[in-house]
């Protein structure tokens, strides 16, 4: 399985050397967002953008190519592996609550569902699930998604078991805790954790947990519906074919969230500033694991060290990428500066098969806002 993020934060990351931030008079975040657009390949880009107390929320070019309705900061879209840090959340606080700890092994929590050849499930611990060093990988096969790219079949649904069982299909990448490397299907796992704790929908925990306490809204958690609710972005790839009809069935836990760049800038603030975690459980969110020299993965987030004029500076959140969409979703260590950007171009078949995925990276929006 791809396209939820791993590669998200490959697009933004591995330009990082050859970036700058845009140089324009008034606002320099809105000139790097609108260099992004028409010409810059995407169609549309919604913002939210905060320097302290001072929020701006602005969209540039169309949300929707054939009826060009304007994009604005009250459309919807595919947030992806932003979801990660919501699953993640519920985890730290059923930890909080003694209900798990983040060294119990799978094999504890899910007897039986981590199977294959190579697999070794009472060495995976749940903290090992959150940060990236399982070895779990996803599904490899190359056909994972012919059911919608190639059969055309958007409302084709596979089930997370699904794809837990194809991705064990092949041996681990390394032995547990002894690598680093993006795994989707480790945060199916994790929605399965939840449920069997909780005796509840995965969806129904985040609701009450995180969605209602801070209103948020205008978020909400698709099972398999191919179609996003109410005013949002169209999401396309490369070529322009409108993607935005698909099913999230496939992403679950590691990605199928719906939001706007509002709400997604409230949970990350809040989350990032301690209100949703106690101390014990946000120091394992902030734990982190390197990656390489650009970045490291916590407890589901992660982050990005950015090169600014001024010196080296390191940001924190998500980013997320999936059919027809890609979103960043970054504030700096001392929560002063965040900006939330999401686009409307990513190439799932460019992801899978090779190829250009986004038509311009978009560090140099994020520069200007956090630098």
């Amino acid at each position: 399985m791809r396209g939820s993020g791993k590669l998200a934060a490959g697009v933004l990351a591995g330009v990082l050397l050859g970036s700058g931030t845009a140089a324009a008079a008034g606002d320099p975040v809105r000139a790097a967002v609108g260099d992004l657009v028409g010409e810059g390949g995407f169609p549309g880009a919604v913002a939210q953008v905060r320097n302290g107390e001072a929020v701006s929320r602005f969209g540039a070019g169309y949300a929707n190519q054939a009826t060009r309705e304007a994009a604005g900061p009250h459309h919807r879209f595919r947030i992806a592996s932003n979801t990660k840090a919501f699953v993640a959340t519920v985890v730290l606080q059923l930890a909080g609550e003694g209900k798990l700890s983040l060294d119990d092994p799978i094999e504890r929590r899910l007897p039986g569902v981590v199977r294959g050849p190579g697999c070794e499930p009472e060495k995976i611990t749940v903290r090992m699930l959150l940060n990236h060093t399982s070895g779990v990988h996803d599904p490899l096969d190359p056909h994972f998604f012919d059911p919608y790219l190639v059969q055309g079949n958007r409302a084709h649904i596979i089930t997370p078991s699904e794809v837990i069982r194809r991705s064990l299909a092949d041996r681990p990448l390394f032995p547990p805790g002894r690598g680093v490397e993006y795994s989707n299907t480790g945060y199916l796992l994790l929605g399965k954790v939840i449920e069997k704790i909780t005796r509840d929908d995965v969806r129904e925990e985040i609701q009450r947990r995180i969605l209602d306490p801070l209103e948020l809204g205008r978020t909400y958690f698709p099972l398999w519906s191919p179609f996003l609710r109410g005013p949002h972005l169209h999401g396309y790839d490369m070529d322009g074919k409108d993607m935005t009809v698909f099913s999230p069935s496939y992403d679950w836990t590691a990605g199928a969230m719906v939001s706007t760049v509002d709400d997604l800038a409230t949970f990350h603030r809040a989350l990032l500033a301690g209100r949703l975690l106690a101390p014990a459980q946000q120091a394992e969110l902030k734990r982190l694991v390197p990656y390489s020299e650009l970045g490291a993965y916590g407890a589901g987030v992660e982050t990005l060290n950015l090169p600014c004029a001024g010196g080296a500076k390191t940001v924190w959140g998500n980013t997320g990428a999936g059919p027809g969409f890609y979103s960043v979703s970054m504030s700096t260590e001392d929560g002063s500066k965040q900006l939330v950007l999401a686009l409307n171009v990513y190439d799932l078949a460019a992801d899978v098969h090779g190829g250009q995925r986004v038509p311009k990276p978009p560090m140099p929006a994020v520069m200007a806002a956090l630098c």
